[in-house]
């Protein structure tokens, strides 16, 4: 299952990569900029994926608005999580294989 990744710290990328590749997952971030192109691209993010999490504590509230606009335009299932660390992402993702 291929995750978008919105918002979040760059540094962290790697670790939660090798977490959803351990789960059979494949993973794509964008930082939630909305800025200059960063709408396109974030729309596009979430239209090649086939899950999002959203992380609201770092995302401005129109990246959060556009994200969610493109995964109800795209029939993609959404989670909002205020933060996500590798623990519960771990959590989410074993979820998912199951699920699969």
């Amino acid at each position: 299952m291929k995750i978008a990744w919105i918002g979040g710290l760059d540094r962290n990328e790697e670790a939660f990569a090798e977490v959803a590749r351990a789960a059979g997952h494949e993973i794509e971030f964008h930082t939630g900029r909305v800025g200059g192109r960063g709408t396109d691209n974030l729309r596009r993010t979430i239209e090649r994926a086939d899950y999002v999490v959203l992380v609201t504590a770092v995302n401005s509230h129109g990246a959060v608005d556009v994200a969610r606009r493109a995964a109800k335009e795209f029939r993609r299932p959404l989670v909002l999580k205020h933060t996500c660390g590798l623990s519960r992402f771990r959590a989410l993702c074993s979820e998912l294989a199951r699920a699969a």
